[in-house]
């Protein structure tokens, strides 16, 4: 999967997926960072490779991420 071809809005909207499958802790965010100094979108990408490898696939097609309803999914 390349995630490259993602567009911004959805690497968001994947990431929140993620991120709402994940227990929110200080450890489980930080570990992200070192992936993306102050890059955004690379932090996106470093939470759903993260995922992918938990789950298998991005978090709208798989794993718990797949349950999670967004409220403004445009």
């Amino acid at each position: 999967m390349n995630l490259d071809d993602l567009s911004l809005r959805d690497l968001q909207k994947e990431c929140a997926r993620a991120l709402n499958s994940m227990q929110a802790t200080n450890n489980n965010i930080h570990q992200f960072n070192k992936k993306a100094h102050h890059n955004s979108q690379l932090w996106y990408k470093a939470v759903i490779e993260w995922y992918i490898k938990e789950y298998g696939d991005l978090p709208s097609k798989a794993g718990p991420g797949k349950e999670i309803k967004l409220i403004y999914d445009v």
